[in-house]
């Protein structure tokens, strides 16, 4: 029997990783003063023994106020990335997966409370919150206090939080770089027209609007070495009439191509609370297909994929690269081992984990 397509390997820039599984990012809110902790240990950890292709570090913040909340992972100074050091040193003792990192400023919807505690704004004069900035001064929600539209001086305070954390990531090791310009935060604000109102260079046309994005890339792409893998993470709609739709996003996908980009990883959604999201499973992979007809850099699928033949089905016919896995991760950490068992496939494994494989499977180990 062929090896499934899911589990064959893929190059990414000039990284080849062992599977098609990609461990997405996942917020945890449960940083201090931007400084990774013990759980952070404990989560990735887990996740790195989990037999994916590659393990994505959670959306982490180029400036401070670039925070999604008070709670959430920063690279932007020596603390954030020491205690960014002391977890990945725990996690590669034992474990030689591929991780990336994703790096993003959350615009308008930071200065928030963690998610358990209700995730509402945060007051800039109250404890735990901050002043956020946008391309224009349009709150996320009616009654929020508004952003502050983002000057020549804080367009570039931004693009260089995004250099220093790309060059703090090296440091650490780190094997690939994914740009969010996705779900409603800063890059994704500047690329749909419902949150961009600018009249300026950055504002208007799709040109611009992709221009500070584009920017963005290009400047981790100069501090980066040749082959490096620098993806990023894009809504491919806004689900909203006259908003950030397919068409931009191929337009999107197709300039940052000619600009080296690894890869692509199609999402969609976060711009607008009123969107109306057909929430199905694999309700996002039409998008991702229609960019995969697009352009030739690998695609990666989310939302809702599940099940192993659901997956290896995507692959297979040609509708993404790769497929990505959050929640489903976090409920099954061991979903790839799963995977591997239902389509015949073989998974990596450490060796303290190898006498694990069920009777049925007994090859299913190798070790990783």
């Amino acid at each position: 029997m062929p090896e499934p397509k899911l589990f064959q390997p893929i190059a990414i820039g000039d990284k080849t990783v062992s599977n098609r599984i990609v461990i997405a990012p996942m917020c945890q809110y449960s940083a201090t003063d931007g400084q990774m902790t013990d759980w952070h240990l404990i989560h990735l950890g887990g996740l790195a023994l989990s037999g994916a292709g590659i393990l994505t570090i959670e959306a982490t913040g180029v400036l401070p106020e670039g925070r999604i909340t008070y709670g959430d992972v920063g690279l932007y100074d020596d603390a954030t990335e020491a205690a960014m050091a002391r977890v990945l040193k725990g996690i590669r003792a034992w474990s030689n997966m591929p991780i990336a990192i994703q790096l993003g400023h959350a615009g308008r919807k930071a200065s928030t409370e963690k998610p358990w505690l209700g995730g509402q704004q945060i007051a800039p004069d109250a404890p735990n919150g901050w002043q956020t900035v946008a391309p224009s001064a349009l709150p996320m929600h009616a009654g929020e206090n508004p952003p502050v539209a983002l000057d020549a001086a804080g367009l570039s305070r931004v693009r260089e939080g995004f250099v220093d954390a790309a060059r703090r990531a090296l440091r650490l090791g780190l094997d690939a770089i994914q740009i969010h310009a996705a779900h409603g935060y800063l890059l994704h604000e500047f690329l749909s027209p419902l949150s961009n109102r600018r009249d300026d260079e950055y504002g208007g046309s799709l040109e611009n609007r992709l221009r500070f994005p584009l920017e963005i890339f290009d400047a981790i792409k100069a501090v980066v070495p040749a082959g490096y893998p620098v993806s990023v993470r894009v809504s491919g709609t806004d689900w909203i009439e006259g908003g950030w739709d397919i068409q931009d996003t191929i337009a999107f996908a197709r300039a940052l191509e000619a600009r080296g980009c690894a890869a692509i990883h199609i999402s969609s959604g976060g711009i607008d609370a009123t969107a109306r999201i057909p929430v199905a499973p694999g309700y996002q992979v039409p998008l991702a297909r229609a960019v995969k007809q697009a352009v030739r850099m690998p695609v990666i699928a989310v939302g809702l994929i599940t099940s192993p033949e659901q997956a290896e089905a995507i692959v297979a016919n040609g509708d993404a690269d790769m497929i990505a896995l959050a929640r489903t991760a976090l409920y099954d950490p061991r979903w790839p081992w799963h995977a591997a068992a239902a389509l015949g496939a073989r998974a990596q494994a450490a060796p303290q984990y190898m006498f694990s494989a069920p009777r049925s499977a007994p090859g299913l180990f190798s070790k990783g």
